[in-house]
């Protein structure tokens, strides 16, 4: 469920027309739902209701500080994946000892800010990286909370490029190693081993490679146990999918995913970690553009968006489908005609949708890309010179400006220019 409704047949985010936001800020833009978020969060605490446990929210589906502090003052952690994320979730006003670092390059100096400014864990990716973490707490007088990332070898059944839990995949130790490798991490005093820590990919549509992944940390939460370890805590990742067009099937339901986690590794007694990203921040965002041309081919028409494929990338990089309507909801038995939806940028991949089915258009209508709040903004550049899209936050009636679209001028000025030219 998102608060993207229509109302006497027009587009509302919340209490807010979604034409009145074009109309102050010009297109194209991103738009969030603060109660989309909020419920979306609060699915997932519910859902593991009854254990010990924390939801900390998977920065890169979206990092916007107005997401950051929304989630936070709603009680969620925060998961980040690089030295920026981190800096990002402080300034938000997130806690310490409730941000998570992940990620497979984690750098000495990014390891040293989390360690000055705290840090709840890191999770370690490989024994190199374990050792620059120990040698860096050590520097520093301290000792580094650390999980170690295991790879199970499942198939998460997902897209090729956001799976992360195969053997082949760049993340994690292998789980037949993690014997060895905890017995090593035990030996270094700058560390302190608190857990185990497993993501096995992104926009998971079934709970069956869930299932495989914890039955198998459950088994090796015991193994380590037995060998000494005081595996305390379990982070189990993201990766639970959304629906990304109303006519699928939608994906398993997070109350469904927490009885899964309690069936599987109920019986441990550890802390739960999970890091859902996509879930929280999908559906809680659009993105709004505006027809600037409809072209006719010679076998097709096209509607030109002032947005691009810089603007969101998801459809040129995965082939991804989101859902395309028109701001202004067509009357009823208004015939639909099919559209390529494009962009202005300069390839062909610039496409968002061939022979999509939409109510006729003109120029200067809007439409909305729904499922847009999840690796949009987050994953925009100003390819061709084309300014970073606002980003805008609404709550009830009321609506802000999160992230301004910047001037030519302040592009342009970044450059600098050698003294020999």
């Amino acid at each position: 469920m998102d608060h993207f409704l229509y109302r006497d047949g027009a587009l509302f985010a919340e209490d807010v027309p979604i034409s009145e936001i074009a109309a102050a800020v010009g297109t194209p833009f991103y738009v969030y739902s603060t109660a989309t978020l909020l419920r979306h969060f609060q699915l997932f605490d519910d859902a593991l209701e009854g254990t010990d446990h924390l939801v900390c929210y998977a920065m890169k589906a979206a990092s916007n500080q107005a997401i950051l502090k929304t989630l936070a003052q709603a009680g969620a952690g925060m998961d980040v994946v690089s030295g920026g994320e981190y800096l990002r979730a402080k300034a938000a006003g997130v806690p310490g000892d409730k941000i998570v670092f992940s990620g497979v390059g984690k750098t000495a100096d990014e390891i040293r800010t989390a360690l000055t400014g705290g840090i709840r864990q890191f999770n370690v990716e490989s024994e190199p990286e374990m050792e620059v973490i120990n040698a860096v707490a050590l520097e520093l007088g301290v000792v580094a909370p650390i999980t170690v990332r295991v790879n199970p070898d499942v198939d998460a059944k997902t897209h090729a490029k956001i799976a992360t839990g195969k053997s082949e995949n760049k993340f994690g130790i292998p789980i037949a190693r993690a014997s060895e490798v905890y017995a090593h991490a035990a030996t270094l005093s700058g560390l302190e081993v608190i857990g185990i820590d497993v993501h096995i990919g992104s926009q998971l549509t079934e709970l069956e490679p869930f299932e495989l992944a914890y039955t198998k940390v459950a088994e090796l939460t015991e193994q380590l146990r037995a060998e000494g370890h005081k595996i305390r805590r379990l982070d189990l990742g993201g990766g639970l999918g959304i629906p990304y067009t109303r006519a699928n099937d939608a994906p398993p339901l997070p109350v469904e995913y927490g009885a899964l986690i309690k069936k599987t590794l109920g019986h441990l007694g550890c802390e739960i970690e999970i890091e859902p990203g996509r879930l929280i921040a999908g559906n809680a965002g659009l993105m709004v553009s505006k027809v600037i041309y409809v072209k006719s081919g010679e076998d097709r028409d096209f509607l030109i968006l002032d947005g691009a494929m810089n603007d969101l990338i998801r459809p040129a990089m995965y082939e991804a489908h989101h859902d395309i309507v028109a701001v202004q909801e067509p009357e009823a038995g208004v015939e639909q005609q099919p559209y390529d939806i494009v962009g202005p940028v300069c390839e062909t991949g610039d496409t968002f949708a061939k022979q999509r089915n939409m109510p006729p258009l003109v120029a200067g209508d809007l439409v909305a890309f729904r499922s847009a709040g999840a690796y949009g903004a987050v994953m925009a550049s100003e390819y061709n010179t084309r300014p970073l899209i606002p980003e805008v936050l609404v709550h009830g009636d009321q609506f802000a400006v999160i992230r301004e679209r910047p001037s030519f001028d302040e592009i342009i000025n970044r450059d600098t220019i050698p003294t020999w030219l």
